[in-house]
């Protein structure tokens, strides 16, 4: 089974990148592809390389914890709300041929309009 980790680093002197990962075992075998930014700004030395929003979002054990419980909620179909598609149309659909009409907008024609 393939699994995979997603890190952000900063190439350090001669060219060292170093992968910090408890989770591995020390002798496992990896693959490891290097995908390069062409835009970022080397000479700031202010500039912070953004985390990743899965590892923000694990980052503290309160949101680990609140994650996990709302993925176990949707496995176990706690506290959802469900509709069919006919009751989603009637309740939270735009009617939009009225919005177009009544929009302050201008409306463009060309072959691609729909009219009725």
């Amino acid at each position: 089974m393939l699994s995979g980790i997603k890190q952000r680093g900063i190439v350090g002197k001669d060219g060292k990148i170093e992968i910090q990962t408890p989770d591995l075992p020390e002798g496992t075998v990896v693959e490891i592809i290097v995908l390069i930014e062409q835009d970022t700004n080397k000479s700031d030395p202010s500039y912070q390389v953004p985390q990743d929003t899965t590892e923000y979002l694990l980052s503290t054990e309160a949101n680990r914890r609140h994650l996990m419980s709302a993925i176990e909620h949707v496995e176990t179909k706690h506290n959802l709300v469900s509709f069919t598609p006919e009751e989603w149309d009637e309740e939270y659909n735009i009617h939009l041929s009225y919005n177009l009409a009544n929009s302050p907008f201008p409306i463009p024609k060309n072959e691609n309009t729909i009219t009725q």
